[in-house]
């Protein structure tokens, strides 16, 4: 790769930071630049490439929004440990599982995102007003740790909006405070696979630090907008980063 090939997906890490610490997603930025960039590049090496420079980025997040959000340690540290150990099972069955079956399904779920978060716009908007008991927290956010942890291991692109829509529907948190639980669950998450990828060998050492460093960069700044900017800033974000998603999963989809 020449000069170029490393700008441009630095600035697409600094890009994907950004968008991740709002409402996630930022593996639809990096994955298909690395892709334009080093055709040659296997899957697995991508992913592996990916999950370095991403657990960079949600690490800061988490620490920029510790600093502003109540976090309850107590119940996201052994989920973010649930999601780590699914994400890398998930990580380990990619070779084995056909993935663009769940490219449809998940634009499907994307599809009932944007719409339900258009139909209900109080969503997230403010916190609920009787708050959930301790066991239904822990319940919900153990089984979104596993589930999309998961899926993070298998896939990937929209980890962190998932969590953040369960969170601010189940559990009627608001959406500032529920991209801060995601942060933590996805920070489990993402360490979980770049465990296994790394383990594997599939990680370009060199680019993946690179782009951690730009990655962390656009992190930071994003926490720090959705914390300034309040819960109609995420809640508009993430309705146009979904359907982003699902043009981009769309084209991947029906270019092939």
């Amino acid at each position: 790769m020449d000069f170029a090939d490393w700008a441009a997906l630095l600035v697409a890490a600094t890009a994907a930071g950004w968008v991740d610490a709002v409402v996630g997603g930022g593996g639809l930025i990096i994955l298909p630049t690395l892709f334009l960039v080093a055709p040659g590049i296997t899957p697995q090496t991508a992913l592996g490439t990916n999950k370095l420079a991403a657990v960079a980025g949600t690490g800061a997040a988490v620490a920029t929004f510790a600093r502003k959000v109540p976090i309850r340690w107590k119940v996201l540290l052994p989920a973010a440990a649930i999601a780590a150990v699914t994400a890398a099972t998930g990580a380990a069955a990619v070779s084995l599982i056909n993935r663009d079956l769940f490219i449809p399904i998940v634009m499907v779920v994307l599809v009932g995102v944007a719409i339900f978060v258009t139909a209900r716009p109080s969503i997230g908007i403010t916190m609920a007003t009787h708050a959930p008991t301790r066991r239904k927290t822990i319940l919900v956010v153990a089984l979104a740790a596993g589930l999309i942890g998961l899926y993070d291991g298998l896939l990937g692109p929209g980890t962190g909006t998932f969590l953040i829509i369960t969170f601010a529907t189940l559990l009627g948190t608001e959406f500032v405070r529920a991209a801060a639980m995601a942060k933590v669950i996805n920070c489990g998450s993402n360490v979980g696979a770049l465990i296994f990828f790394a383990a594997t060998g599939h990680i370009l050492w060199a680019l993946g630090l690179s782009m951690a460093v730009a990655n962390i960069a656009g992190s930071i700044v994003g926490s720090r907008m959705a914390l300034s900017k309040g819960a109609g800033f995420v809640r508009m974000v993430l309705l146009v980063v979904v359907v982003v998603m699902v043009i981009r999963l769309g084209w991947q989809q029906f270019s092939v």
